[in-house]
Order: C-alpha cells, then sequence, then structure tokens
C-alpha cells in the first residue's frame, strides 16, 4: 500500500490506525523507517493524527527484537524533532496570526503564562504525555514566544524519547495483550496518565509551599 493510500486513511478518519490496525502498520513498515518518519512529521507539524504514532510504535514493536524496537522508536522520534521544529519556525517567523486563528486567546494567556512560570517542562511535560493533552498550541507558542530553540529541541528530543521508549519496551515485552489494550485504550490511559501527573505535581506544589511556610515560621521564631 502505497504511502498516498495512508495518507488518505488519515484525512478521512483520525482514527484510522487503531480501526486498520495491522494491515496499516504493515503497510507504513513495508517503507521501512522512511515511512515512520514522514508520518512522524506531518503529525507533529501541520496535520493532526491523534494516536497514530503512539500505536504504530506498539504494532511494530510486539512480537518483534530489541534493536526493530530500537530503531522505530529512534525514526519516530527524530521525525516528530522535525515536524515539531517546522511548526515551530512558522510560530518564530512571524506565526501570531495562526497562533490566533488557532486557538483560543485564553488558551494562547494560559499558554504563555505557562512558558513564563515553568520554561522548558511546558514542552517536556507535553511530549510525553499522549492525547488528550494538547501539544501543538505549546509547540506553536514556543516559537511565537521565542523559546530558546537549542531548550526546544532538547525538550522535544528528552520527552519524545521517554513516550516512544515507553510503547515500545511494553510492546515488546507484553505483546499481543499490551497491543489490543492499547488500541481500544490509549485515549482512556492518556487521560489517566495526565491525571495522575496533576495529583503529583499538586503534591509536589503543596509540599513545597510547606516547607516554605515551616521555614518561614522557624526564622520568624
Amino acid at each position: 500500500m502505497p504511502f498516498s493510500t495512508v495518507h488518505s486513511l488519515m484525512l478521512r478518519d483520525q482514527t484510522w490506525i487503531a480501526k486498520a490496525g495491522v494491515s496499516i502498520g504493515t503497510a507504513v513498515s513495508g517503507l521501512g523507517g522512511l515511512g515512520v518518519l514522514l508520518l512522524a512529521v506531518c503529525d507533529s507539524s501541520f496535520l493532526t493524527v491523534p494516536e497514530a504514532n503512539d500505536l504504530l510504535i506498539i504494532i511494530l514493536s510486539t512480537g518483534k527484537s530489541w534493536g526493530n524496537m530500537a530503531y522505530f522508536v529512534s525514526m519516530t522520534v527524530i521525525g516528530s524533532v522535525i515536524g515539531c521544529f517546522l511548526l515551530y519556525s512558522v510560530g518564530r517567523k512571524g506565526g501570531s496570526p495562526l497562533l490566533r486563528r488557532k486557538f483560543s486567546q485564553q488558551k494562547i494567556d494560559r499558554a504563555e503564562m505557562l512558558f513564563k512560570k515553568f520554561g522548558i517542562l511546558t514542552i517536556m511535560i507535553p511530549s510525553i504525555l499522549p492525547p488528550p493533552l494538547p501539544f501543538k498550541i505549546f509547540v506553536l507558542s514556543a516559537g511565537v514566544f521565542r523559546l530558546n530553540i537549542f531548550v526546544f529541541l532538547t525538550a522535544v528530543i528528552i520527552g519524545r524519547t521517554i513516550r516512544y521508549s515507553l510503547w515500545g519496551i511494553l510492546a515488546v515485552l507484553y505483546g499481543n495483550t499490551f497491543k489490543n489494550y492499547m488500541q481500544q485504550n490509549l485515549n482512556s490511559v492518556g487521560t489517566a496518565l495526565l491525571a495522575i501527573f496533576g495529583l503529583v505535581l499538586a503534591a509536589v506544589f503543596g509540599f513545597c509551599l510547606y516547607r516554605i511556610r515551616s521555614q518561614k515560621k522557624q526564622n520568624s521564631g
């Protein structure tokens, strides 16, 4: 199956990869690393194919060797980094109108606040967590708000490597059981991970606040 056919499926149904399963995975795999890389570039830049890269990594790693998994993870990470760089470049070279056309002012203001407060983590954390956490608004905003390019690329590389490596490792270890579960529940898993991360972040924030207040009481005492 040629890549153009895969592309048409992507546009027609954003859950194409979950429905087509192994057959689509085989089609992209037939193109080798180049097919996986191109899909990652498209998904991370100007097309949106929710969950496609995550499920492809799982499909292409299930029942395969560690080397095979590492190869496809690497190509996906490289493609995703290239796609993110393209979107970042658009934002840096005057992408403010595009940002406002794609997202509400409230979301843009929130993204700007997060960049000012957390810096590199504003890119790294969304790059790790799967949907439904939004990511492209932060990539485009990073360019508009002039986040340092090296900081940006470092965050994307680390985040994407963690995310795709996790899926690949679990697919190699648990095979079809893990693949079948994730094909049906990836979005739910993403929601659960987001909730867990939120709880951990709240706990860390609460602990830090407690330590600061305790330190102030000791100093004043």
